[in-house]
């Protein structure tokens, strides 16, 4: 991955984002980094993102 991320809006419901909040502070991360983490995942379980070994910043769930 290049050292530049891609940006964009995105609008989800409030009740979504206190919950990925709170998911977020319980593991120690940002917002935005969890939920990276989470599309990460599930681009892989779906066999559309390439796995790799872990970055040091991707804890084992």
């Amino acid at each position: 991955m290049s050292s530049t991320k891609k940006r964009f809006l995105l609008r989800i419901e409030p009740e979504l984002y206190q919950a990925l909040e709170k998911w977020a502070a319980d593991e120690f991360r940002s917002v935005n980094a969890q939920m990276e983490y989470l599309l990460k995942a599930a681009a892989r379980k779906a066999g559309r993102y390439p796995a790799k070994t872990k970055q040091p910043d991707e804890r084992e769930q």
